[in-house]
């Protein structure tokens, strides 16, 4: 089974769909377009989808030829290297600031915002330089065995299945020259190959037909890194919160409902989230894409937000700052007993425990109050 969820702009839920588990993005994404425009009666849209669900493939079939829909997306790895390597993207471009717009004959009528993330490509170098230390080490082993005075590992074919099992354990069979003779064994590193990797570190490229009169190019790239909101949903569905799985259901329709309710569940977690916000870690001041110096740079947390992590109070100090985990927790303590009173001509009554000024407080900020 996969299934997928449709969110306005503010990360808020409006709809579900399941399929069946062997049904790609490749079948998903144009029941999506059908439904947003059909289904939900909207005519024009816009469709912010990553670069799995909205490819270029999905845009020549199902978007480019329709009326009132734009599509956000971006550009895989490989596409963006074949930018660089003709030339279309350059590092001066990021000399005095962090995206550029550029245009390309293979995207017609189309906007592609290049960015680079400094931060990024640091990570992304040290990460590519502890995996081919970690593939060096493979390798070396093997070079042990092919030198070892007892039992040396010999032969071409013998070797090349040895260093078959290890050279892409780490994904780096691509950066490295290999020597295999029938009694020896060499390996050193394809320098030019990883220079050209290396260009594009940090890098990533917004494409969309959204025209610049509606949307500059900082939106655009804002509007495309919102999608973190669904991918919060997502986790929350899958494992942090609500759990979707297992599902016990066998029939259709039964695991379409229990889908739908858990988007349901999901939506008003979204809302209490949003009420709850002085009670959270949430950071209640975060800046707009228009209020930060660069849309490219991850948010910063605003000087609330790290009152907040410093103190864990509300900043009246009355109240604890909690994870919304521990706030359903605390709401959890409120208990409605029934009451049996032997030998009472009513029978019994229900009772709700008293909450606590923390409880109250909690029901105050979601709206639900009421006399005790």
């Amino acid at each position: 089974m996969n299934y997928g969820i449709y969110c306005n702009t503010a990360g808020t839920p409006v709809g579900v769909e399941v399929l069946a588990g062997n049904e790609s993005d490749r079948i998903a994404f144009p029941i999506a377009v059908e439904r947003v425009r059909k289904d939900f009666n909207h005519k024009n849209v816009i469709f912010i989808g990553d670069r799995g669900m909205i490819s270029g493939k999905a845009i020549d079939e199902y978007l480019r030829d329709e009326e009132g829909a734009d599509w956000i997306t971006a550009l895989n790895a490989a596409s963006i290297a074949k930018l660089e390597r003709c030339g279309s993207i350059q590092l001066t471009f990021f000399d005095e600031c962090d995206l550029a717009s550029i245009t390309h004959p293979d995207y017609p009528d189309e906007r592609l915002v290049v960015c680079r993330n400094p931060d990024l490509a640091k990570r992304r170098s040290k990460r590519r330089e502890a995996l081919l230390q970690a593939t060096e080490k493979l390798l070396a082993e093997i070079i042990k065995k092919v030198e070892r005075k007892n039992k040396p590992l010999r032969g071409k074919d013998a070797i090349g299945v040895e260093v078959g099992k290890i050279i892409n354990k780490k994904k780096m069979a691509k950066h490295f020259n290999l020597t295999i003779e029938d009694d020896t064994f060499a390996f050193d590193r394809n320098e030019e190959k990883i220079r050209s990797e290396s260009a594009t570190d940090g890098l990533y490229v917004i494409r969309s037909s959204v025209d610049k009169t509606r949307m500059t190019d900082q939106e655009l790239v804002a509007n495309y890194k919102n999608l973190e909101m669904v991918e919060r949903a997502f986790r929350s569905l899958k494992s942090i919160d609500l759990n979707v799985r297992p599902i016990y259901h066998r029939l259709d329709n039964r695991v379409r409902a229990h889908i739908f309710i858990c988007m349901l569940a999901y939506h008003i977690e979204h809302q209490m989230r949003s009420q709850l916000a002085p009670l959270l870690f949430a950071d209640e001041q975060k800046e707009t894409a228009a209020e930060r110096d660069s849309v490219v740079d991850p948010v910063k947390r605003s000087d609330s937000a790290k009152k907040k992590d410093q103190t864990r109070r509300t900043p009246d100090g009355q109240h604890p700052i909690s994870s919304f985990r521990d706030i359903l927790n605390t709401l959890s303590a409120i208990t409605r007993s029934r009451v049996k009173v032997e030998g009472h001509k009513k029978g019994d009554f229900k009772t709700t425990s008293t909450p606590t000024p923390y409880q109250q407080k909690i029901l105050e900020w979601l709206g639900a109050t009421r006399g005790m």
